[in-house]
């Protein structure tokens, strides 16, 4: 956790690199809710779908105006929306738990239901979950990874051990772990989807979907774990605006579900190396453009929870745990 020390300082260095930032060129539209300030990875996938919303010009039909606003890294944005410079950032939901069971009264609306997955090679030693044993497992993030929590609870009902004590796991950034796979240095990788799809691409073999170790687990169906955050503290100003922003982005997964050529507009932001990579991206993406979120998926998240808390415990959700559906917006907010 951010102590307030730290946290009003990069709010400081924030808004100051804000400031400098030249205003927005884009036309208002004729019934405006508002503006929008939405913080984004300069390169993630977030930004795919606001530059499909601009160039559809879904964000004009709501009569919302977005000031998108791109960061380096995943912290910054949290720093910016809890200092109260940013709107709406792209988190995943148990941060955001924590945040609330705390005191920082959060909101979440499902932003991907795409999971990440544990990529082998196709001729190596891996070819069951008990073949991690003695090997070395790449795992993207650190060690309160939720996906890396998940696999560990899975390979306790499988196999009966834990993945870290009978495995070596290697912790990294996800282009890192995925590089010592392809150079042979780890024996499997635990990774974030666009990079289990940049893998796929390369001809690596999912071992595992994180989804199907959900299910393993009795989570079903699977819920998401990233989706928009944004502070209940702005609903009164901006309300109307969140509720558009869902709306639109709604409408340009419905364009990127369906139109090859949206995708080809947005190519140069993916980053993607050669065709057969654009190609596993966008198809990784549709896959996991989420539909309904309702009764079903909440108990989900709930038993979810219950697993990364047996876990991870207070260093995963903090001194004060407890599953709060209150953090889930209804739909339509």
């Amino acid at each position: 956790m951010l102590s307030r020390r730290t946290l009003l300082a990069s709010a400081g260095a924030l808004t100051g690199a804000l400031a400098l930032a030249p205003p927005s060129a884009r036309a208002q539209p004729a019934n405006p809710v508002g503006t929008l300030r939405i913080g984004a990875l300069k390169f993630g996938t977030l930004n795919w779908l606001i530059a499909t919303i601009e160039a559809e010009k879904l964000g004009e039909k709501e009569g919302l105006v977005i000031d998108n606003v791109d960061f380096a890294s995943g912290q910054a944005t949290t720093v910016g929306l809890q200092a109260g410079d940013i709107d709406l950032i792209v988190s995943d939901w148990l941060w955001a738990m924590r945040r609330r069971t705390d005191g920082d009264r959060l909101r979440f609306a499902p932003f991907s239901n795409a999971l990440g997955a544990l990529m082998v090679a196709p001729d190596g030693p891996v070819k069951t979950l008990a073949d991690l044993r003695g090997r070395k497992l790449g795992v993207a993030g650190g060690a309160l990874d939720k996906s890396w929590l998940l696999l560990r609870a899975y390979g306790r009902t499988q196999i009966d051990a834990d993945l870290a004590e009978v495995a070596e796991p290697v912790y990294g950034a996800p282009p890192l772990v995925n590089k010592q796979l392809e150079l042979g240095r780890i024996d499997a990788v635990l990774t974030f989807w666009p990079y289990a799809a940049r893998l796929d691409a390369k001809g690596y073999k999912r071992l595992f979907d994180v989804k199907d170790i959900m299910a393993g687990l009795g989570i079903d169906p699977a819920p998401p774990l990233v989706g928009y955050v944004w502070r209940e503290a702005i609903l009164a100003q901006k309300g109307a605006a969140i509720a558009a922003f869902l709306r639109a982005a709604a409408a340009a997964n419905r364009v990127l579900a369906t139109s090859d050529a949206a995708w080809a507009r947005i190519r140069p932001l993916m980053q993607a190396a050669d065709d057969a990579e654009f190609a596993k991206l966008r198809d990784y993406y549709r896959a996991g453009i989420p539909d309904s979120f309702g009764e079903a998926e909440r108990a989900s998240c709930a038993k979810l929870y219950d697993v990364l808390a047996s876990i991870g415990g207070p260093d995963l959700v903090g001194p004060n745990p407890g599953f709060d559906r209150g953090l889930f917006a209804p739909s339509g907010e």
